[in-house]
């Protein structure tokens, strides 16, 4: 089995984050969220991975290489433009061949255990070939999807199931959605997908679609399996659910100490502070995570915070937020349920008249006390 990573995005979403830099590559607890499945990908057993990236491929492949650092052999494929999740599948033909796999949206974090999903997917198409014995023989499934209860299902593709579980038919963003069954973006195919992909025609919004992708197997008289996700799920596409899945990242965190504390500095509770990061007359509750190379002066730094690498934090409060690498928080406040993006300064100026003083660009979010 391979695996087919997308990471070709741009990430309208989370600017203006995303206006320097991949969103695949937006650090999670001090982890670009791209890695988390990659690491899942290994995890699973699967060895060969195909990345679709974008105008931010040079980014991606630098981060990634050749995937050798997460035990896997990275082929990168360019799609040049975002024609949608089934287009992806077209492209990568000649490097997927006649192989089944897995295709997984490299800015979704989930809970999920993807190396049993993928375990049984390959024991039902077994079984379809080699039966219990009196078992009747079971029909060989093509897919296998997953999905997610969810509130607001108009906002996805939404499944529609059979009693035994098998997909009977897929709706994207349906105005009256069927179910609150959603797709979440891990998806188990075999080489029938192919002929699926080549045979739709782009939907309204100029795409391929890979929920037509789907629906075209089951009309096809393919079988399409699907499970239903018990852990949390999460679309990296904006800044709440881009902090909930850092809270949630960070709440399974161990504590570990490898940067240096003064005698006026403390840890209370699960907080990882990285080597060469170094606190001085700080306190930082966790679960939190400093970066390596940080320094926190006369700061505080609350639950669910991920400082990364290189940054300052003097005479600031910091909570719930995520702040990438190599900023600055001097003199700065509180600040809370807030998204750093890299190379940030946010100071209080003592300069008068007093004023707050801005240098912001587009769509961004400035919310003053």
């Amino acid at each position: 089995m391979k695996a087919l990573v997308l990471s070709g995005g741009a990430g309208t979403r989370l600017r203006p984050i995303t206006h320097t830099r991949a969103k695949q590559l937006v650090p999670v607890a001090n982890k670009p969220v791209l890695f988390y499945g990659l690491e899942a990908i290994a995890s699973a057993g699967i060895k060969q991975v195909g990345v679709i990236v974008g105008d931010t491929a040079a980014e991606i492949q630098a981060a990634v290489g050749d995937g050798s650092s997460f035990g896997l052999e990275v082929t990168y494929i360019r799609q040049e433009a975002p024609l949608g999740l089934a287009h992806c599948v077209l492209i990568a033909r000649d490097y997927l061949g006649d192989d089944d796999f897995v295709m997984y949206l490299g800015d979704n974090l989930l809970q999920q255990d993807l190396a049993s999903f993928v375990a049984r997917f390959e024991a039902r198409r077994a079984r379809a070939t080699a039966p219990r014995l009196g078992e009747e023989l079971p029909l060989m499934p093509s897919a296998q999807i997953l999905l997610k209860q969810v509130e607001d299902p108009q906002r996805f593709g939404v499944a529609e199931l059979d009693p035994s579980g098998r997909v009977t038919r897929l709706v994207e963003k349906p105005t009256v959605p069927p179910s609150d069954l959603a797709l979440v973006g891990v998806y188990l195919f075999d080489p029938h997908i192919h002929e699926a992909v080549a045979s739709i025609a782009p939907s309204a919004r100029g795409e391929l679609e890979v929920t037509d992708a789907i629906q075209w197997l089951i009309d096809h008289g393919q079988v399409v399996h699907s499970e239903v996700l018990d852990g949390w799920w999460i679309d990296m596409g904006k800044l709440t659910p881009l902090l909930e899945a850092n809270r949630l990242l960070l709440e399974g965190i161990e504590r570990r100490v490898d940067g240096e504390l003064d005698a006026e500095s403390r840890l209370e509770g699960r907080v990882v502070v990285e080597a060469g990061a170094r606190l001085v007359r700080s306190v930082v509750r966790g679960p939190a995570v400093i970066g390596t190379g940080t320094e926190l002066v006369d700061s505080f730094v609350g639950p669910f915070s991920a400082i990364g690498p290189g940054c300052l934090i003097s005479h600031s409060e910091i909570e719930h937020s995520v702040v990438m690498g190599s900023s600055r928080v001097v003199h700065a406040g509180r600040i809370e349920d807030s998204l750093l993006g890299y190379d940030v300064e946010v100071t209080r100026s003592a300069r008068r008249p007093r004023a707050t003083r801005l240098m912001v660009g587009d769509h961004c979010l400035v919310d003053l006390s």
